[in-house]
């Protein structure tokens, strides 16, 4: 049996559908082997391309990076770095860019300090969950989730500001960003995210703006755990942030809106390849 010729005829036979998966990397070496180790033969049969994006970490991510996926990648991957820092929210920017800009039909978000497990969205994918809505949303505090090393306190300080954000966009929320999302490159194209915050704070801006477009929403429950992660969350100054935010939504409403909070221009979220593993194929790209 040929394998390889039988992944390549099922991925022609979603041409138009192609997924990207992009993971974040900031200064998380220990952990990037076991999330590339995640991408068992069977998750990358659902993938088309994945894309590993460096926030100039210091170190040694990016060759930990490659060495994992020349180890056990067999679809196409890259490891991009980020010119400058541009801050975790400035990483979706360059990747959902890239996702736009090369046709992908979407793009899965996986954070590269493994935290959460891939897994927990294949069955969505394999079901087609991710064509009836514009996004899919890991949720880490909805019925069904799994949360490790995580305080009462820190879980009831989540719970609580699911609330206040559910209050400020009229919808539901269960997590105000987690690190497993589906988009749909589709509601992408219009590039609203470029004006969300380049820091922490990306998705929070995110789902306000994308619930404020009629865009659609759907949460799902994963498993997420805390063990030797490097937070990079200032826990009272990132509190303050986030209560801005929502009395933003609230009380300045359009004008939130409209307002950005990026700090670059939006044509300067650029990054380089350091490595490139395989080809796209020629299909893909009709």
């Amino acid at each position: 049996m040929n394998l390889g010729s039988n992944v390549d005829a099922a991925r022609a036979d979603r041409d138009g559908s192609r997924i990207l998966l992009f993971v974040p990397m900031y200064n998380c070496a220990p952990q990037i082997p076991r999330v590339v180790a995640q991408l068992t033969p069977d998750v990358q049969d659902l993938l088309d391309e994945i894309i590993l994006v460096d926030n100039r970490s210091t170190d040694g991510t990016p060759a930990a990076a490659v060495a994992a996926l020349s180890a056990s990648c067999r679809i196409p991957a890259k490891v991009l770095i980020n010119d400058h820092n541009y801050g975790l929210g400035g990483s979706h920017k360059v990747a959902f860019n890239y996702a736009v800009e090369n046709g992908f039909a979407y793009c899965i978000v996986l954070h590269g300090d493994d935290q959460g497990s891939i897994r927990d969205v294949v069955p969505l994918l394999e079901s087609g969950a991710h064509r009836e809505v514009d996004s899919l949303l890991g949720a880490r505090f909805m019925p069904g989730s799994r949360l490790a090393g995580y305080s009462f306190l820190r879980t009831a300080g989540n719970r609580a500001f699911n609330l206040i954000y559910s209050l400020a966009a009229g919808k539901r929320i269960y997590d105000l960003g987690s690190g497993l999302n589906v988009y749909k490159t589709s509601a992408l194209e219009d590039r609203a995210y470029l004006a969300c915050a380049d820091d922490l704070t990306f998705n929070y801006h995110m789902v306000l703006r994308w619930i404020a477009a009629g865009k659609s929403i759907r949460f799902f429950p994963l498993e997420w755990r805390e063990d030797d992660q490097i937070s990079n969350v200032k826990l009272f100054r990132q509190t303050l942030r986030v209560a801005e935010i929502a009395l933003s939504r609230t009380f300045r409403g359009k004008s939130y809106l409209a307002s950005s909070y990026a700090k670059r221009a939006p044509g300067d979220y650029t990054s380089t390849i350091s490595f490139a593993l395989g080809e796209r194929r020629a299909a893909s790209l009709a």
